[in-house]
């Protein structure tokens, strides 16, 4: 299974390139919605992905949980994720049925109070 799917990789791509152009021009970048939640079935790692770098977008941004309480936001690679496996070996799945409901940065502030992500 193809972990981003391409329509959710436009996506991805398009608010990368949102990003880049307001640090460009000196502006606060925007808080997008995550496209994507990945995770990992056996390990509790959780990833909401809002955006990929257009110059390499094996790079995203996003907030991360390594299933340690303190998720945070950041960089990941992509490939990363794909060579993680959980207590049992499975891979980071990506998550169907998940719809953003908030901005990232709002996301980020609710995992801050539980240690979590919580979507």
């Amino acid at each position: 299974m193809k972990l981003i799917p391409a329509n959710e990789y436009r996506k991805l791509i398009e608010q990368g390139r949102a990003t880049a152009a307001a640090f460009a021009e000196g502006q606060e970048p925007p808080d997008h919605k995550p496209v994507v939640k990945l995770f990992t079935p056996d390990a509790n790692c959780t990833w909401l992905i809002a955006e990929l770098d257009p110059d390499e977008p094996d790079i995203a941004y996003g907030l991360c949980d390594l299933g340690l309480g303190c998720a945070e936001l950041g960089s990941v690679r992509i490939s990363e994720i794909e060579s993680v496996r959980g207590a049992f070996g499975l891979r980071a799945e990506r998550d169907r049925f998940f719809r953003a409901n908030r901005s990232l940065g709002a996301y980020a502030a609710i995992a801050r109070e539980n240690g979590r992500i919580v979507t």
